[in-house]
Order: structure tokens, then sequence, then C-alpha cells
């Protein structure tokens, strides 16, 4: 096994995957952020690697920290690819396959000797998308190979020689690269101008006669207007014309210093006001279907993030399900994301930040409560995407958890300020994991990979691939509603809701837990407000959390994350 340093801009979503399978494997990792190039020479002296993997940079590593251990470098494009902004020119060319490459330092920027790749092929969507999806997974596989490699001695990188035809250098993609013409350009144009630059850093066009950056864009259908006119609204996303149709735009930031990333029809709120609501038409964050006996909820909210809103729009349309005559209801969140829990951004842009957080905490409270109640079928919980804080703990309330084998779950919240968290997962966690291990997850806040999940009993099933298309799910969920123990299983629920209610109420467990978030929201220690607002505006770390910095601690990684798995 192998002493690694995962050396990264921030504790990404790839990050945290590689941190979960390196230590799945064995290793010993610990993580430093890319603070100062002095911070990075003392973690090296602290750690003492055999290896340091560079997930996510924004500069090169110091030739003295490369040239004294080595360091591979993770850039999301096919060997031969350098530049700062390679997904973004894949999907603004339109490239059919793209790829991951780990390459080793060397004194020129991404140009070292090729360890591993892989490549896939492109999809139509987000930047932000497809990072956290295929490059992602695409990404782990290549490490993995050549962490394997290098730990076994039996292969060497390969150098790309000079001449070779796949070498192709590319600047960063700026705004000028990507600026919309609405007069002339198509929807599919348009599309990948605005995927190109989802998440960061947003493409800049206006709105009413505003400069905003626009994010989260999807196409529409049966929608038609002159040319870069706004012409509907609906869920919160304004769909602008096209020459040839239109599209949504989800979300939306301003200009100004210290803006937020919010629904497009809430930032302008007084003009979505006069136009039509065009349900239906492409831009659907909650959608229901049914199967024979199998109803499947699907939601997908932009960055796993609900708002009050969405929490009382999803209870509804859940109450709506359970009036229809199924034995088995799937919830199915989005590829991105399950759920990230409470809106934060909301949060922060609402006029009381502390009276928000607690109609937010409320509404979400709302939704699981229906979920645990619900005794007269089964529930499942579907996770295709990563979930983090109150997101997992919502999915608990499901009777079985069914999770992609690509993702990461969070189960935490101290990090956001110490939040003592709510979802009733003072309840749901420790009837699954135990009350020894519920107590040490939520303190060692650390993410946590599907196998640990499942032998924690978090998660019941691991799906991959097409295991995770609907039919196969909606299959899955005809094959427990036929299952000859259905009914008895069905009687079980029921009697064991009976008896924890009498118990202890659920009402109980809400009150105590409601008890503590008041505190976080309106006591005297602002930390939960200033973590919400640091996390929010993207505020640098000064220094990298203990909790993943294991060499800045005296705990080791194998003792501040060693679960008791439940027999």
């Amino acid at each position: 096994m192998m002493r690694i340093l995962l050396l990264s801009h921030s504790f990404n979503s790839l990050t945290q995957r590689l941190h979960v399978e390196l230590r799945e494997r064995g290793h010993e990792v610990s993580v430093e952020l890319d603070i100062h190039a002095d911070v990075t020479r003392e973690s090296l002296a602290l750690h003492r690697p055999d290896l340091v993997i560079a997930p996510f940079l924004k500069r090169a590593i110091p030739d003295d920290v490369w040239r004294s251990v080595r360091c591979l470098i993770v850039h999301p494009g096919p060997p031969g690819d350098r530049g700062p902004a390679a997904l973004d020119w894949a999907i603004l060319e339109g490239a059919s396959e793209w790829g991951v490459t780990v390459l080793q330092a060397d004194g020129e920027f991404d140009a070292g000797p090729v360890w591993a790749f892989r490549t896939f092929p492109m999809r139509r969507a987000a930047k932000s998308s497809i990072y956290r999806s295929e490059v992602t997974s695409c990404a782990v596989a290549a490490v993995l190979e050549a962490v394997d490699a290098i730990e076994s001695g039996r292969a060497t990188p390969q150098p790309m020689r000079a001449g070779d035809p796949r070498i192709r250098v590319r600047g960063p993609c700026r705004q000028a690269d990507r600026t919309i013409d609405w007069q002339h350009d198509t929807t599919e144009t348009v599309l990948r101008k605005i995927n190109s630059a989802d998440g960061m850093p947003g493409l800049v066009d206006s709105l009413f006669f505003e400069d905003v950056r626009l994010l989260d864009a999807h196409e529409a259908h049966e929608i038609f207007g002159v040319p870069g006119t706004i012409v509907a609204q609906c869920d919160g996303a304004l769909a602008r014309a096209t020459v040839d149709g239109a599209v949504w735009i989800g979300h939306v930031k301003r200009l100004a210093p210290k803006s937020l990333k919010l629904p497009a029809a809430k930032v302008f709120a007084t003009e979505a006001a006069q136009l039509p609501h065009r349900p239906g038409c492409g831009y659907a964050p909650i959608q229901y279907r049914e199967h024979g006996e199998i109803g499947e909820l699907q939601f997908s909210f932009y960055n796993g993030a609900m708002s009050s809103g969405d929490c009382e729009a999803l209870l509804e349309a859940y109450r709506a399900a359970l009036a229809r005559p199924t034995r088995v209801l799937l919830l199915t969140g989005g590829r991105d994301y399950w759920s990230n829990g409470i809106h934060l951004a909301e949060i922060e842009a609402a006029d009381s930040a502390a009276d928000e957080s607690w109609r937010n905490i409320n509404a979400i409270d709302d939704l699981a409560r229906a979920i645990i109640e619900t005794t007269d079928r089964l529930v499942v919980s579907v996770i295709r995407g990563n979930a983090g804080a109150g997101g997992v703990f919502l999915s608990l309330a499901a009777d079985e958890v069914w999770a992609s084998d690509q993702i990461v779950l969070n189960p935490h919240y101290k990090d956001m300020g110490n939040l003592y968290g709510s979802e009733y997962w003072t309840y749901l966690l420790p009837r699954r994991a135990g009350a020894a291990n519920a107590t040490r997850i939520t303190q060692c806040r650390l993410p946590m990979g599907v196998a640990e999940a499942q032998r924690l009993g978090i998660v019941d099933r691991v799906l991959s691939g097409a295991e995770l298309a609907d039919a196969d799910l909606v299959a899955r969920g005809a094959a427990m509603a036929a299952d000859n123990g259905f009914a008895a299983r069905l009687a079980d629920k029921q009697r064991r809701r009976a008896a924890d209610e009498a118990e202890k109420p659920l009402q109980a467990y809400r009150d105590e837990e409601l008890r503590r978030m008041r505190l976080n929201f309106y006591g005297f220690d602002p930390s939960y407000h200033v973590a919400r607002y640091n996390f929010i505006h993207k505020v640098p770390k000064s220094r990298t959390p203990l909790t993943i910095a294991n060499h800045r601690s005296r705990r080791t990684p194998v003792q501040s994350t060693r679960m008791t798995v439940r027999s």
C-alpha cells in the first residue's frame, strides 16, 4: 500500500471520489488544498508521500515538488490535449468523443509522460454534469491503473514525442469564443455555448437589458418566438427564443460582486409574472410516471439544492403519487445529484437568512416525514448522483436505498458551521447503521463511497451501468411488487412504524433536532452563517480542514474512519 497525498485546488467531487476509492483499496491518503507553494512543501515534509496526485489544480506544481516526489496530474482531455479549458472546448466544438489523461508532472504544462487514459462518448450536457459523471468515472479508472502500475513497478509512463499528431495546445476559452448570436444561432448552438461555461464561469449574456451569466440550459419543446425574446416561464426557468425554437434558462447570476446563482424567474420575478406559463415543454424538475403497479417520481434540482418551494412542490407531487394505486414508489433523483439538502444560495439571498433557513429545514422535514409515514406501499430511494448533508438522510426515509456505484455520499452537516441537521437523521441513521456508527459518521465529516455505505446499511443495493436505466429500475420495482413476501413485508413495515412511534414519536425527534437548529440559525454563534457565506461566495480556504489533512493531525486515516459493520 502507498502513502498518497491528494493536492487539489478544492475538495471537489473528483477529489472526493479519489479519496474514497484510494482509501477503499487500503492506501494511506491525505489531502492538501493548493493554498500556497510553501504550504504544499510543508505537506510533503509532514506526510512523506510515495506519490502525489493532483485531480484539480489551477496552477502548476512547483518544480522542486515534482522533482522530489512523483506527481500525477489528472487532465480532463485525451492524450496530447493541452490547456486550461479542455472540457470547455470539447463541448463548444461539438466533440463526439473525449477523454481523461493521467500524466506525470514535468517542466511543461500538461506535457509530461502518460501513465494511463480513458475515453468516453460525449453527450449533450452541461460541462459540470459531464465533469461529475464521465470525467470523474474515467479519471478514477485511469488513476487507479496508474497507481497499480507504479506500486507494482511493472509499467513505465509513455512520453508524448514532439510532432505527435495528437498534440493540440489550446488557450483559455473566453467570453468572445462563446458569445451567443440570438439572431442566427440555432438551439443546438446556443445550448453548446451555454453548456461549455456551465458551473464556472457561466456564459455572459443579457436578460431584460441586464447583463447576467446564463446557467442550467435545456431545450424547450414546441415553443417559438422572435429570436432573442423571452417568451415563457415555468418552474423558475425562462424560455428564450432561438431561430429554430427556444431554450430554457434555469438559473442566472448577475455580474455584480457577491451575486448568487438563482432561478431565472425569481431574479426577474416582475418580468416573469407577465409571461405565459408553459409546463411540460422540456423543463420539468419534478415528473411522475406510472408503470402498472410501479410509480416513479423523478426530481432533479440544480446542483442538488432544494429550496423551500422545491420541497413543498415535491411534497405535493409525493402526496399525489400516493393517491395512485401502486405497490412500489421509486423516488428517482437526477443524474448529477440526488439532493444536497437545503438551498444555501436562496437562503443567502433572503431578507432574513435565519428565517429562510428555518422555513427551508421545516419544508424538507415535512417531506421526510411524509416518506417515513408511508405504510401502504414500499418506497425506494434511487440515488443516481452524488448526495450530501440532508439529502443523504432524506433518502434514508425510504424502505430501501439503491445507489449508483459511481457516486459519493457526504452524510454529515458539521462542515457548514457546525450545523446540527434535521431530516429526522437522529431516527433514521442509527436505525440503519447503529448508534455508534451514526456518531462516527456525522463527526468524521468524510466522503463515503457506496461500498462502505452498503457495509454500514446506509445503501441496500449498489447498481451500475445499465442497471440505472429507467426500464431496469422499473423492472426491479416490479419484482419487489410481485414478490411472494410482499404482503408480509408491508405488514412488518406497518408494525415496526407503529412500534417506533409508540417508543418515541417522530415529532419528538424533530423537536430535538430543530431545537439545535434554531440555535444554529438564531443563536449567538454565527458559525453557520459565516460558513454558508464562504461556501456560496467561494471564499478561498486559508487552510486544509484537519478532517481530510491527516498529516496535520495526530489521527491516521484508519483510526479516524473505522466503523463497526452491523451484522
